[in-house]
């Protein structure tokens, strides 16, 4: 199965990547040595510095054409960035990480990840969040230099209501705007020093594919239907005035702590409102396992440029999957949308956090590969 020729290779990419790696022994050991105060936060970014150029070469090593840092500056995908937003604290969590014992695979439901609070009013801090952190990456690398963040909807959907301190934000309309005006500097920031490829990573989105999750959301006062529109309305006004050339995707996940997941639930309930309000280049899916549900919501993916890059091939385990079987799935969702609007990716990263998925360096490296080849099979138009 080949798609019908066609050369405009672009963000995202036929072969691409959500971004995180697992965090190199190295890496984790100087992070320690550091919150112990045993390294200068100067000799913590040598360390860092060091083991990006060597991520960079291997994603070049692999065939990739977006390049990320890994997370190597980060502890998780979300709280390093959440937090550096002025009025945004990060609350502790009784559990937090799954427990050993749990099976490796499995949706786990009591874990509960730290929930960002809103407790001052919030603000962009000078100098940007994530700026210093590209203009690295783009400097050691002549590809696409690639940077995830949080999406918008993160500093909401944990807490709800809750999560947002009453006598800062009485009005939480307001809490909104200030949202949006946080996001459109980092976007305009990064945009400013370069940056033409910008993830938003949104659990929450496919968290609202969850009966559980649903009823939880219903807790807290809030509407599971409204909210798709309300985080679609977040986005839009964030990046709304980037530079035409700037692509800008959105990645859905159901947790990914350790090899195991916390969510289930397919696309229905969220694919016509998500592919049709939100007003970006792309959508990262996860399709690497069952609680993903089928392809059949791929129907509301419009007809045109938008991109649908489908993880049908795990971060979780190192067993590489059949070419013929993932060539097969990619089969089975051209029923409900053209191949030529499909990429190919993992399901998620490789380390959400610092503790990663279950396998090695070596097995991450052969995912990576692995796809660019069945991508380079399946699109050989594009290499």
């Amino acid at each position: 199965m080949t798609a019908s020729p066609k050369s405009n290779d672009h963000a995202p990419f036929r072969a691409d990547q959500v971004g995180s790696l697992l965090r190199p022994a190295e890496l984790k050991t100087a992070r320690e040595r550091k919150a112990k105060g045993e390294i200068t936060q100067a000799a913590l970014i040598e360390v860092e510095d060091r083991l990006i150029r060597a991520a960079v070469a291997m994603q070049e090593q692999a065939g990739l054409k977006s390049i990320t840092d890994g997370d190597f500056r980060r502890t998780s995908w979300s709280g390093d960035f959440l937090t550096s937003i002025k009025g945004v604290v990060q609350l502790p969590t009784s559990v937090s990480h799954p427990k050993a014992d749990t099976p490796v695979g499995t949706v786990v439901r009591d874990w509960q990840p730290p929930t960002p609070k809103t407790v001052a009013r919030l603000g962009w801090p000078e100098g940007g969040i994530q700026r210093k952190s590209f203009e690295f990456l783009k400097g050691v690398t002549t590809r696409t230099a690639k940077v995830t963040i949080p999406s918008p909807s993160m500093l909401h959907f944990r807490g709800g209501r809750g999560g947002v301190d009453a006598a800062v934000y009485p009005d939480m309309d307001k809490f909104f705007e200030d949202i949006i005006a946080v996001y459109k500097a980092e976007v305009m920031d990064l945009a400013a020093a370069g940056c033409r490829y910008l993830q938003l990573d949104d659990t929450n989105l496919a968290y609202l594919c969850d009966a559980g999750m649903r009823d939880r959301v219903k807790s807290l006062g809030e509407d599971p239907d409204k909210l798709p529109h309300l985080y679609a309305r977040l986005i839009n006004a964030a990046i709304a005035d980037r530079p035409k050339d700037m692509k800008i995707t959105v990645h859905l996940c159901r947790g990914n702590s350790l090899s195991r997941g916390h969510a289930e639930g397919g696309y229905e309930p969220v694919a016509e409102a998500m592919f049709n309000a939100l007003k970006v280049d792309g959508f990262f899916l996860e399709y690497d396992d069952a609680r993903s549900g089928d392809f059949a919501p791929l129907r509301f993916v419009p007809k045109g440029n938008l991109r649908i890059v489908l993880g049908v091939v795990t971060s979780k385990f190192g067993q590489l999957e059949a070419k013929s079987a993932i060539k097969k799935r990619l089969e089975e969702a051209s029923k409900y949308m053209p191949l030529e609007q499909m990429c190919l990716s993992a399901q998620c990263g490789f380390a959400s956090h610092t503790g990663g998925n279950l396998l090695s360096e070596q097995e991450q490296m052969a995912k990576l590969r692995h796809i660019v080849e069945i991508a380079d099979e399946v699109w050989p138009q594009s290499k």
